[in-house]
């Protein structure tokens, strides 16, 4: 689940461990973007989006948005466990440190500098030199596939991007889908190359830890894939398709209830 098309970068990660995973993507076009809502506002509007996956009965749900996470992880995790696990989604901080740095958090503007970035940052990266980088616009522009937009939001934030940074942390999971775009505009001529870290791995990782599952790239089955558009059956929106991650993807189907 998340508002929009962030939730790729995670779905693709499922879809490569799992090929024979159902998943249902829930997504919120009529309340996008969440990030500048009330957290009032944002949980209840990810707790309606949870609950139409709910409905679909799946063994876990995957919160595939770093905000909806900071902001409602608490309120749906009351709601739906333990009958159905709730994975969130945090900023690779901790492994992003542990290569020593410096290192670049790139967030949205929401994030850069909020307490809870803050509290990763001391709890995680203690002794590394950290540079919070706020990404004005780049999750709309990924959201819409605005090569344009695209562009200029990651030149902007690369020029706010010290330039001995080794590491840059992808802080919003839309991020995840231009991360070699990033990679591009941080990486310095005749240094070393440029990590980067983001939490689609962990994540889908963290869900079949949570299940009990082994990963199963090889399976040659392969399962059926539902979108919701805020509770309503429907197709991913165009600007998916842009992406790598997005055309992995099968068209939406029927859902397999194995319950």
């Amino acid at each position: 689940m998340d508002s929009g098309i962030g939730l790729l970068a995670a779905t693709a990660v499922v879809r490569r461990l799992r090929p024979d995973a159902d998943l249902v993507l829930s997504l919120d076009p009529d309340g996008m973007p969440w990030g500048p809502r009330t957290p009032d506002d944002l949980t209840r509007r990810a707790l309606a989006v949870a609950e139409a996956a709910a409905a679909r009965r799946p063994d876990a749900l995957i919160v595939g948005c770093n905000t909806a996470t900071v902001h409602a992880l608490p309120a749906l995790r009351a709601r739906l466990e333990p009958g159905v696990p709730v994975i969130g989604t945090v900023p690779a901080i901790k492994p992003a440190a542990a290569g020593g740095g410096p290192v670049a958090i790139w967030a949205t503007p929401a994030t850069t500098g909020s307490p809870y970035q803050r509290g990763l940052i001391t709890d995680f990266a203690g002794g590394v030199t950290v540079a919070e980088v706020p990404c004005w616009g780049l999750a709309e522009a990924v959201e819409h596939a605005d090569e344009a937009a695209i562009d200029a939001a990651i030149t902007a934030a690369a020029a706010l991007t010290p330039d001995d940074v080794t590491t840059v942390v992808l802080g919003c999971t839309h991020y995840e889908l231009v991360a070699e775009r990033i990679r591009a505009a941080v990486q310095r001529p005749g240094a070393a190359p440029l990590a980067l870290h983001g939490s689609a791995g962990a994540v889908a990782a963290q869900a079949l830890r949570r299940l009990g599952e082994a990963a199963r790239p090889g399976a040659s089955a392969t399962g059926a894939l539902t979108v919701l558009l805020s509770g309503q059956e429907g197709t991913l929106p165009a600007a998916a398709l842009h992406y790598a991650e997005g055309r992995l993807l099968p068209a939406p189907g029927p859902f397999a209830d194995r319950h």
